[in-house]
Formats: C-alpha cells, sequence, structure tokens
C-alpha cells in the first residue's frame, strides 16, 4: 500500500475440498472471502503478493498444480474455465460489453467442448437453460441486462466447461427466492456429478440448502470450519458465526453490535474479542483453528458440542 505498508487480507487458510463436496465461505463483506477466490484463480491485482501453496489435483494425465506457483500462461490456458470456473462476483463487469450473451456464450462453449454450426447454437441455448438465463435476451448486451439476468449469464459461462473445482462468488447476487433456490440446486448437482464447489456467499439460506460444510471467515482469518449439519442444526461454535445466524430474520434478528476492525488496524489478540460478549483477558493472545467435534474454531471461549 501506499507508503510500504502491507495489509494481510487472508491469513493461515488452511482447508482441503473433495471432489463431491460444497465448502460455503461465509463472513461479512471485506474479510477477505473473494481475495481468496481471486488468489486461486491468480486474478489479484498487481501489488498482492502469495504465499504458501493451493494444490489442484485432478484424476489422469492432468496432475496436480499448485495454482499459487503457476504461471499465466498456465492458468490462461489449462486451468481458468477448463479445471477451475469462476463464478464472478461482479458478473456484468467480467461481460465483454460489446458482445451480445449468445456471442460470449457461443465463444466459451466452442472452446470448451469443440461443438460447432447446429450443435453448437443448441449447446448454447442449453448452456443458456441451465443457469436459467431465458432465451429471448441471449442477443441482448450487457448494458441491456439487469444485475439478475447478468448473474445468470455469468453462472451459464462458468458452468459450460464442467470444471472440476467451481469458484462461485456471490452466485445469487440479484436473484429472487425461486431463482436463489433453482442456481444453488443447479450448483449441488454440478457437485454431486462428482466436482467440488467453493461457493463464497452472504445467503446462509442458500449455504445451508446445499453446503456440506461452512466455514466463517473474519477479519481475513478463517474462525470456524465445521459441518453443515451441525453448523445450521446444532448451532456453529464460535461466537462471531453464532451471531451471524442469530443475525437472520428466523432467527432473532439480532444484530451483532459494532463494525469489523480495519484489516490494515488489527488488534495484537482476537480480531473479534471488541464485538465479543465472551471476551476475556486470554483474548489478548491470538486463538488458534482447534479441531473439536463436528467443527474446527478458532476461539478461547468457544462453545462446546457433543455429537451423539
Amino acid at each position: 500500500m501506499r507508503g510500504g505498508r502491507h495489509i494481510a487480507a487472508v491469513t493461515d487458510a488452511t482447508f482441503d475440498l473433495a471432489a463431491g463436496e460444497c465448502l460455503a465461505l461465509v463472513g461479512e463483506s471485506g474479510c477477505g472471502k473473494s481475495v481468496l477466490a481471486s488468489a486461486l484463480l491468480g486474478l489479484l491485482p498487481g501489488n498482492a503478493r502469495t504465499t504458501g501453496s493451493a494444490l489442484l489435483a485432478a484424476r489422469g494425465a492432468a496432475g496436480t498444480v499448485d495454482l499459487l506457483a503457476a504461471d499465466e500462461r498456465t492458468l490462461a490456458r489449462t486451468v481458468r474455465g477448463r479445471r477451475v470456473g469462476l463464478v464472478p462476483q461482479s458478473p456484468a463487469a467480467h461481460l465483454t460489453p460489446v458482445r451480445t450473451v449468445r456471442s460470449q456464450l457461443a465463444e466459451v462453449v466452442r472452446e470448451l467442448t469443440g461443438a460447432r454450426g447446429a450443435a453448437l447454437a443448441k449447446a448454447v441455448e442449453a448452456a443458456a437453460e441451465r443457469a436459467a438465463y431465458p432465451a429471448g435476451h441471449l442477443d441482448r448486451y450487457p448494458h441491456e441486462l439487469s444485475g439478475g439476468l447478468a448473474q445468470r449469464a455469468a453462472t451459464a459461462l462458468a458452468l459450460i466447461g464442467d470444471a472440476p473445482l467451481l469458484l462461485a462468488d456471490e452466485p445469487t447476487t440479484g436473484l429472487d427466492r425461486e431463482l436463489v433456490d433453482r442456481t444453488a440446486d443447479e450448483l449441488r448437482r454440478h457437485t454431486d456429478d462428482g466436482r467440488a464447489l467453493l461457493m463464497i456467499t452472504h445467503d446462509l439460506a442458500a449455504a445451508q440448502r446445499i453446503a456440506d460444510r461452512v466455514a466463517v471467515m473474519y477479519a481475513g482469518r478463517i474462525v470456524e470450519l465445521a459441518d453443515a449439519g451441525g453448523f445450521f442444526g446444532g448451532g456453529p461454535r464460535h461466537p462471531y458465526a453464532r451471531g451471524l445466524l442469530d443475525a437472520l430474520p428466523e432467527r432473532g434478528f439480532r444484530a451483532i453490535p459494532g463494525m469489523p476492525p480495519e484489516l490494515g488496524d488489527l488488534p495484537d489478540g482476537c480480531a473479534f474479542a471488541a464485538r465479543c460478549p465472551r471476551a476475556t483477558g486470554s483474548c489478548a493472545t491470538p486463538p488458534a483453528l482447534t479441531p473439536g467435534p463436528g467443527s474446527s474454531v478458532a476461539c478461547h471461549h468457544a462453545e462446546e458440542r457433543v455429537d451423539a
């Protein structure tokens, strides 16, 4: 940053994601969810740096690739769209403004499947239908689309290659409840066919509908990683994660007090301590993500859970 400052947007993010599994990554805006997804695809701004590894395994000749170490040529020619699909957070900004949706779908279908002629036209309409994008709007340009239509166009583009890993960053933004459920179910079908899905979302109802596990991020760190059944059923163990659920209208509509800290001015200890009703002197020491029954949690005062 200016003045030579460094800001850790994501720190110590460690998790695995299996074929046929959906991991929902949730948390307040600005906590680092989208930065993590951008890092996996080499889409960070030029002033960003990454350390660590992100190993993408595959069957057959494709082999394992470290996404954080791969060069741009590898990412562009063999990873993006083919091995990792992306539903971007701002779909309208990712669509080419001077080309129709049909043209953009056709280009991706042709490149990833080899379809030509009548088969290409049919495949384009099938791709649109898969994401509930209306055929009557295929010849529109991006500036003619509503937010919901742009979202569905981006989802259609991301699903074409049936990539082994799909990163869906807020895939239900701008959609009404019926389309949210339909989109979530299509993403679940994509996963049930043996592919992995990392879904970044604020929509906890959509996460509950399709996720196998839930990762909760706060101030750049994962503070809880839990099985979805226990997370939504028995309740989260981290006070912040519990507060996210309590803020839902159907669960009490109680807001978490205060505001998240600035990533450039984090406290020495637990970043959530200033907003936490359980905070004590021990919170001056940063808690590590510690395995427990049904979940791993980074908290000195985590809820106990007994899985019978």
